[in-house]
């Protein structure tokens, strides 16, 4: 089904409604040129015949007139030899091929007017068409315009991200470090927990050494505290 049904619809189309209504402006503008393109090719081939046939009927109406003239003379002749039936009968034949000449020239206004509005036909849809084919292009480098703003917006976005991710990291490694440099001087200084249990082996160990003194101690009758 094509976008116009009659070529009256091209030439009084408006092609920015069409586009501003189209979901795919650049798709619907091919088949609007595709279409334009037939139609062209189908006008200029009725116009084709057209000429054809006007030149055919022109050549009839030459040859017809040409005859008036031939007949006109044969009348002469025969006037200048007495014969005026023979006159008569030239000038009859004579009006027959004018009152043909006439026929075919009534004829051949329809075909005038008819060529003169295929003219006027092809012009207009000559004129939309180079006008379908500047929004075309214009459409294309458009959306090409679009695309490439895209990937570069897009590969700016990205670049964004990534050093933004890059700076994130190099601030954890900062605070890595600055954290690491504060632990460093804590070391050596307090006790790991293996040495706070090791102490408390050895202090229960001297309270036992310490109990089992007193008790010599006492069993020899020496006083302690």
């Amino acid at each position: 089904m094509g976008i116009f049904s009659r070529l009256s619809d091209i030439i009084n189309a408006n092609l920015n409604a069409l586009l501003d209504r189209a979901e795919d402006p650049q798709k619907l503008i091919r088949l609007i040129i595709q279409e334009m393109e037939d139609t062209l090719v189908e006008v200029r081939s009725s116009t084709v015949k057209i000429i054809a046939e006007k030149k055919e009927i022109e050549r009839k109406i030459a040859t017809l007139r040409r005859e008036c003239d031939d007949w006109s003379a044969k009348a002469e002749v025969a006037l200048t030899r007495g014969r005026d039936d023979l006159a008569k009968a030239a000038l009859v034949a004579k009006a027959k091929a004018a009152g043909a000449a006439e026929a075919m020239e009534a004829d051949l206004a329809p075909l005038t007017e008819a060529l003169a509005k295929s003219d006027a036909d092809i012009r207009s849809l000559q004129a939309k068409l180079t006008d379908a084919r500047n929004r075309e292009q214009t459409i294309a480098a458009r959306q090409q315009s679009a695309v490439n703003r895209v990937k570069v917006r897009a590969k700016l976005y990205d670049g964004r991200i990534t050093n933004a991710f890059q700076r994130f990291e190099q601030v954890e490694r900062s605070l890595d470090e600055l954290e690491g440099k504060a632990d460093s001087y804590d070391v050596g200084r307090g006790k790991s927990l293996a040495d706070q249990i090791n102490e408390l082996a050895t202090d229960d160990k001297v309270d036992r050494e310490l109990a089992e003194m007193k008790a010599r101690l006492a069993a020899k009758g020496v006083g302690g505290r």
